[in-house]
């Protein structure tokens, strides 16, 4: 089975630049299940989009304006949001801020290809 192995130190992954301000590390996976830190910019866009994976969010640092379908919310530190699959979602940071997203099953299209 392809995973990421059973301990991940976070200061030794590298942060993958995905454009417009937002920057992921992948903190462990296996085919079932994977968790991804993404850091963003001051006013950086997570574009809207939709994939067939479940996901739920921490956001870990900063606040974000959230949107799920045609529902928006402002999110802080502590809080999360659950996307079921095939719903269209993204976010707008409103400050610097850090989010941790969880899928099932996990995103092959995240892993680098070498």
């Amino acid at each position: 089975m392809n995973y990421s192995g059973l301990f991940v130190n976070e200061e030794q992954l590298t942060w993958v630049d995905v454009g417009g301000g937002v920057t992921r590390k992948i903190l462990g996976y296996d085919s079932a299940l994977m968790m991804v830190r993404v850091k963003f910019q001051e006013h950086s866009v997570g574009a809207m989009h939709s994939h067939p994976h479940r996901q739920v969010t921490f956001v870990e640092k900063g606040s974000f304006e959230v949107q799920i379908a045609e529902e928006k919310r402002l999110l802080r530190a502590g809080d999360s949001f659950f996307i079921p699959s095939g719903v269209e979602h993204g976010v707008v940071a409103l400050e610097e801020g850090v989010l941790v997203d969880v899928f099932t099953p996990m995103r092959e299209d995240f892993l680098v290809k070498v």
